[in-house]
């Protein structure tokens, strides 16, 4: 039985298996809690928030296996302002991340890539899921040029910060994650808010530039975000941003609602869980970007 927790209040963790993995040398904290198909779920920002860990127990309760890389931030804090931009500050001087036009792709991304190496050799089955969100929305796409990953889900993309109809990836990555997406027949299922200063249609459209048709560009109405977000989202972001986490109306039939059933369902059907996901199916996209 799922525990009803407070999206208000710091989240302990304390279902999740707090585990250290390292890749190439380097160790993380990853928290996993599930079982089935794996799916590698990438904090926003500013870090593993009540919100990013309720999203991995909807997921965990479709019946998959989930790993949620701590990447920055304090893991389970609610976000607040003034930490909350301590925490962008360091990341975007971090050189584990490329945040800014001209950095080509994060670092941090080859590890995520072993990472989804080590879930799948765990959990077996035909792939692993990579789910980005915000800061960590792109790199969803570069795990790609893992042979492992067959389902990314970029939520709204927020890097390159300076840029907004950029992508944040290098040049022989973009060409090798297109090769990869057509070879494959990859889907690249993704997600913004109209009128998101953070995440735009220009970036949209530059992301179906790279990957034609493979890229399915959803966007919502802005007034569908959740008026009450934490304090980093209203006093920082500023606008709708966060689908499926800190602007996500848990209302069944609510389009934020319908948004993340889409990407259980998008999981389940190329991940081939035996569950069902919450809703039992996708609907038709939303629009264009």
């Amino acid at each position: 039985m799922t525990i009803k927790r407070d999206r208000l209040r710091d989240d302990p963790l304390d279902d999740f298996t707090r585990r250290t993995v390292a890749v190439d040398g380097v160790e993380k904290t990853v928290y996993v809690i599930g079982t089935g198909p794996a799916v590698v779920l990438m904090p926003e920002m500013p870090g593993i928030s009540p919100d990013v860990a309720r999203l991995a127990r909807w997921m965990r309760d479709a019946g998959f296996r989930i790993y949620l890389p701590s990447l920055f931030g304090t893991d389970g804090a609610r976000p607040l302002t003034e930490a909350g931009r301590d925490v962008v500050r360091r990341a975007c001087v971090s050189a584990e991340f490329r945040a800014f036009a001209g950095g080509g792709t994060s670092p941090v991304v080859g590890w995520l890539r072993g990472l989804a190496r080590i879930a799948h050799a765990e959990c077996g089955g035909p792939g692993v899921g990579a789910v980005g969100l915000c800061f960590t929305g792109n790199f969803a796409l570069g795990m790609t040029l893992e042979p492992a990953v067959v389902a990314p889900v970029v939520n709204h993309p927020s890097l390159p910060l300076d840029s907004p109809g950029e992508l944040e990836i290098g040049e022989a990555d973009a060409a090798a994650v297109a090769e990869r997406v057509e070879r494959d027949r990859l889907t690249v299922l993704a997600y913004r808010f109209e009128g998101d200063t953070w995440c735009t249609g220009r970036r949209f459209a530059a992301y179906r530039a790279l990957l034609g048709e493979a890229f399915d560009g959803r966007v919502l109405d802005a007034g569908a975000a959740h008026p009450d977000p934490p304090p980093f989202f209203r006093d920082v972001v500023g606008c709708a941003h966060s689908v499926v986490t800190a602007h996500l109306v848990d209302r069944e039939g609510h389009p934020t609602a319908r948004a993340r059933d889409e990407i259980i369902a998008f999981l389940a059907e190329r991940l081939a869980t035996r569950q069902a996901p919450r809703t039992g199916g996708a609907p038709p996209p939303h629009g264009g970007g």
